[in-house]
């Protein structure tokens, strides 16, 4: 039979029971529609992880001294070309970062805290969440400002506040304690109350005179494309031989074990959401095939053949599928774009900071999820018709006219 005809014959078929077909369609559209949204939930909880993650002072890549993690200060230190970091080509950077980062003690008037004691050049830190912070103040003019700029949680921890002056206590590479102090030049609200809390800035010039080194402890690069990512390293390592080079993952072994968890629940979501819609189909298909015995033993006496049979009922359950799939797709693309613009969750802001999200999230929809759900629901509708089909040939003619 040609197939224009057997796809008008299950057109016809799939509209004898209109009630049932489009409670079908619904649940396909509904399944689809709702695995994309969540799947734009999970991705952009996910980016959020990683965006923390890189924006709290690590970037794509870190280059530290050996042991410098384990045993953190300025006797971990390594010096930097002046020239910046030779060999690295530029392409598929967004920037990098020299710093000098050191365990101190702050002291106000009132309250003393343990802090990390970071010198930066203010210039270079459009790469970490330092280029999008609200400063109540003044921001650090450049690497030989000797104010520094606090957390706001910290200022309120110590009762001080822009203006104010405050004492900060390290060590110095000699072992010997040096101590100094320092105007506040404004006030940082970063995204969490942990990173306000835990670092305190100044320029990168004045941290080196007070401990006396010309040295940094780390240097952090961001880039641009993540593909770019090998390469860059492979010119880091070899730019920066004796030392180390650490990313992203190696420093929040945490965020990068909940980065994976959501690939994983992306692939876990769809197949328990698209299991269930399989069972549906083929029930509806076995349904639909038993009634129509007698008239699928009728074609088949008058000269039908068994494969015309089989594609019958495939091309009713791809009908289904793609009319179903398609309108979820549509479904799916309204429900991303009515939360495009982000999802407020700063009632929950503390539980967040725990695992790196941001108080707002933003869903991101990845084309080649899109693709994944329409092809795989595709497949997965065509091998469920593969049981209804063979059975729907298994009925002798005769047999089935009797009925």
């Amino acid at each position: 039979m040609k197939l224009t005809l057997l796809v008008q014959l299950s057109w016809r078929n799939l509209w004898r029971h209109r009630r049932r077909t489009v409670i079908l369609l619904t649940t396909i559209c509904v399944a689809v529609g709702s695995v994309l949204v969540l799947n734009a939930l999970l991705r952009g909880m996910q980016m959020s992880m990683v965006e923390t993650a890189i924006d709290n002072l690590n970037g794509h890549f870190k280059v530290l001294a050996p042991g410098y993690l384990d045993d953190p200060g300025i006797t971990k230190s390594f010096e930097l070309e002046p020239s910046g970091i030779p060999g690295l080509s530029a392409e598929g950077i967004r920037g990098w970062a020299p710093r000098v980062r050191v365990p101190a003690v702050i002291r106000s008037e009132r309250e003393t805290r343990g802090v990390q004691f970071v010198g930066i050049v203010p210039g270079s830190e459009d790469i970490s969440f330092l280029g999008d912070v609200d400063v109540d103040g003044e921001y650090l003019s450049g690497p030989d400002d000797r104010r520094i700029l606090l957390g706001h949680a910290l200022a309120e921890q110590l009762e001080t506040g822009v203006g104010r002056r405050v004492v900060l206590i390290t060590q110095g590479a000699d072992g010997g304690n040096r101590e100094s102090g320092y105007r506040v030049a404004g006030v940082y609200d970063a995204v969490g109350t942990g990173i306000e809390k835990a670092f305190v800035f100044t320029g990168l010039a004045t941290v080196q005179d007070l401990l006396s080194v010309d040295a940094v402890t780390e240097v952090s690069v961001r880039l641009t494309e993540e593909a770019r990512g090998p390469s860059v390293l492979g010119d880091l390592t070899n730019t920066f031989d004796g030392l180390d080079v650490r990313t992203w993952q190696d420093l929040e072994p945490q965020a990068a074990m909940m980065h994976e968890m959501a690939d994983a629940t992306v692939s876990i979501w769809f197949l328990i959401v698209m299991g269930a819609l399989i069972f549906g189909l083929v029930n509806t298909l076995v349904t639909a095939v038993m009634e129509r015995i007698r008239e699928l033993g009728m074609l088949r006496a008058i000269g039908m053949r068994r494969g015309a049979v089989i594609a019958q009922v495939v091309i009713e359950s791809m009908i289904t599928m793609v009319i179903g799939i398609s309108t979820g797709v549509v479904l799916g693309l309204l429900g991303f774009a009515w939360l495009a613009e982000g999802i407020d969750l700063s009632a929950f802001a503390e539980g967040l900071e725990l695992t790196g999200l941001r108080p707002e999230l933003v869903p991101q929809l990845w084309a080649q999820d899109v693709f994944l759900v329409v092809v795989l629901s595709l497949v997965l509708g065509f091998l469920a018709s593969i049981y209804p089909a063979h059975r729907a040939v298994r009925v002798q003619p005769l047999d089935a006219m009797r009925r």
